[in-house]
């Protein structure tokens, strides 16, 4: 966690997915503009917001019109420049055949440009795998002196990714889930208080009367969520100076010293 005191707002995205990426763009635009009007710095959208899932809104990557895809992504980009707001949205990424795409998060700055992409790394063992080539390194980008990093849909099982971006000196996490199981927001709580990070969760409309989007603060409560099985943008300070945050930082850094200082594990 950063020693910053000026909040940056911050909207986690509730939004409709079809299989048709133009319908989606226009939905992604129209929730990009809500979220500046309520003085949002940057906007996070799902899973496959843009393009639409492998297994449910795609079932054959060879009808996939990757040329309109492209054509939404640079318009969405544009429209972040006009917005001056960052953005970050899940869309399918193509790679040269025969390789599977890749399931990832683009990260569009102020500026209309995209800074980086994040390919989800940890495929899991329920199919998506076979759909998807799975990424290799973690991403990160600053925002206003922030630092966030990403995460993506069935990455939030698996708490060492979590650690490694506390041990980064991230302050949040944006976590993309295309999920409807509820245990999804426990564990990301659970992940938020033990690393002392913000957490932003967006999930699509459809799966949102299980899991609603949100976002959580370091103390592993949600500051906001979305109202379940509707489009919403719902916005947060993430704000290191509220007095409950006070100790945050210094547990973390007394959890990595004790780490550090622990003696190796017994061989046997």
């Amino acid at each position: 966690m950063t020693n910053l005191v000026k909040p940056l707002i911050i909207a986690a995205a509730q939004s409709h997915i079809t299989a048709d990426v133009h319908a989606n763009g226009r939905h992604v635009r129209a929730l990009m503009q809500r979220a500046s009007e309520k003085g949002a710095r940057l906007i996070h959208f799902t899973e496959c917001a843009l393009s639409g899932r492998a297994r449910n809104q795609i079932n054959n990557w060879h009808r996939v019109d990757w040329e309109a895809l492209d054509a939404e992504l640079t318009e969405t980009a544009d429209h972040a420049r006009k917005l001056g707001l960052w953005t970050v949205i899940g869309s399918n990424h193509r790679l040269p055949p025969p390789q599977e795409p890749h399931n990832s998060l683009y990260v569009i700055s102020d500026k209309g440009v995209i800074v980086t992409r994040y390919d989800k790394r940890l495929c899991a063992s329920d199919g998506s795998s076979l759909w998807y080539t799975p990424g290799v390194t973690s991403t990160s980008f600053v925002v206003d002196g922030y630092r966030f990093g990403c995460a993506l849909s069935t990455e939030v099982h698996y708490p060492e990714l979590f650690a490694a971006y506390e041990r980064l000196s991230t302050d949040v996490v944006l976590l993309s889930c295309y999920a409807e199981e509820a245990i999804v927001a426990i564990e990301a709580q659970a992940h938020a208080a033990i690393n002392a990070l913000w957490i932003g969760l967006s999930t699509p409309v459809a799966t949102s009367r299980g899991l609603p989007g949100g976002v959580i603060g370091p103390d592993g409560n949600f500051l906001v969520r979305a109202r379940r099985g509707q489009p919403a943008i719902v916005v947060a300070a993430i704000d290191p100076a509220r007095p409950e945050y006070a100790n945050m930082q210094d547990r973390t850094r007394l959890r990595r010293t004790q780490e550090s200082d622990a003696p190796p594990p017994a061989t046997v």
